[in-house]
């Protein structure tokens, strides 16, 4: 994802936190967690975090990324092996895809960093759990 297209999915996640968790976006108390990614990184990126009073939280353990190892693997099974026409048909198939997991699967998909990020306080941060 270049830039750009990112600092796009941040002004939509910007506009759904003000308008779904208004209490959050008042008073500062949401954050955003990244990791090393080089759109995360960018200049342009960073600028809008702050112009925008976005609390980040970087992080550089792979082993600790909900999305790529517990929500991405499954999103990509479901669609594996289909066709797409364009990127707007990608979005849309994601999209009513991730309306389909249930709210219980969303709960336990960023609770299993607790514990990962809990081994790697015990071992002093010196592993990744296989996932």
């Amino acid at each position: 994802m270049n830039k750009e297209m990112y600092i796009d999915v941040l002004r939509r996640l910007r506009d759904t936190v003000k308008g779904k968790r208004p209490e959050k976006w008042r008073t500062n108390s949401w954050f955003l967690l990244h990791d090393n990614a080089p759109a995360h990184q960018s200049i342009l990126v960073k600028d809008f975090l702050a112009k925008n009073n976005v609390t980040n939280l970087e992080h550089y353990s792979g082993g600790l990324i909900t999305a790529e190892f517990y929500l991405f693997p499954q999103l990509k099974s479901v669609l594996k092996g289909t066709r797409f026409c364009d990127a707007t048909d990608i979005v849309t198939n994601a999209t009513d895809e991730l309306k389909r997991f249930s709210q219980i699967y969303f709960h336990e998909c960023f609770q299993h960093p607790n514990s990962r990020c809990q081994n790697c306080i015990v071992a002093q941060w010196d592993f990744l759990e296989e996932v």
